[in-house]
């Protein structure tokens, strides 16, 4: 239950839900004889607050120090024992419903856990992803991870599939039972750069050192002022920064990571 519960809380606190739910107060307002004046101070403000949300970069500038905490294409041994990609790439209702693997804008790290496997080919590649969706817990990312490697030339003979882990944390401790990593051993891990700190942050702290390898960049170069083509795309990347920077802190609260920004 305190599983689904954080799932409804975080999709009411993102930005564009919170605007609309605004929107909705504020129209109610204006029908009122007697809050009218409040109803319009406050569709007013929220019109301002949208308009300074889609043309100033304040995603970028919440995503940015997440993405550069560790550093892109890090020195790595001749010898890996193993790659980790964590899931959040494979879309499973899509690909059940179109009968082929769909991803969303997390792809490449499948992509790149795939390319690393075959630069890498004495390294075990453990794909973790259960199902994040509390109404459908059947639909689990790993079901088609195996396909998804053998499309990308990947030898699934080497990969092992963790698929009952919900977040970073659970992540981090089924995959850990599953491949029995040993001390002394050099594991990979691979995921967007913005989640790479909460992410070495839970598996330091169950006891499992892992190198590295953010992907998935969406900050970089010059600030963008506005975005003509998706002018409202900001609020998405808003969302997905608060939602990582809550992260960061409810993580920290529960004793998942071993401290509130980790660092390399």
């Amino acid at each position: 239950m305190s599983y689904l519960l954080t799932k409804i809380v975080g999709a009411l606190l993102t930005p564009g839900m919170l605007l609309l739910l605004g929107v909705l107060l504020a129209s109610g307002l204006l029908w009122s004889r007697k809050h009218w004046r409040t109803g319009r101070f406050l569709l007013s403000t929220l019109s301002l607050v949208l308009l300074a949300l889609t043309l100033l970069p304040v995603d970028e500038a919440l995503i940015s120090p997440l993405e550069n905490r560790f550093p892109a294409n890090p020195p790595i041994p001749e010898h890996l024992d193993g790659i980790i990609v964590l899931g959040g790439s494979i879309e499973p209702a899509l690909s059940v419903a179109h009968h082929q693997i769909a991803m969303n804008e997390a792809a490449e790290r499948v992509f790149e856990g795939a390319r690393l496997s075959r630069l890498h080919p004495e390294a075990r590649l453990l794909f973790t992803g259960g199902s994040a969706d509390p109404f459908q817990p059947d639909l689990r990312e790993a079901t088609f991870a195996q396909q998804a490697f053998a499309d990308l030339g990947v030898d699934t003979s080497r990969l092992v599939v963790e698929d009952a882990s919900r977040n970073t944390y659970e992540n981090a401790v089924f995959s850990q039972r599953l491949a029995q990593p040993q001390k002394g051993q050099v594991w990979l891990l691979v995921t967007s750069a913005k989640h790479m700190p909460r992410s070495v942050g839970v598996f330091r702290q169950v006891g499992w050192p892992v190198v590295p390898w953010p992907v998935d960049y969406s900050t970089g170069g010059p600030p963008r002022w506005i975005n003509a083509d998706k002018p409202l795309s900001r609020l998405s990347n808003l969302a997905s920064g608060m939602h990582e920077w809550a992260g960061l802190l409810f993580y920290r609260l529960s004793g998942w990571t071993d401290s509130l920004f980790p660092e390399p």
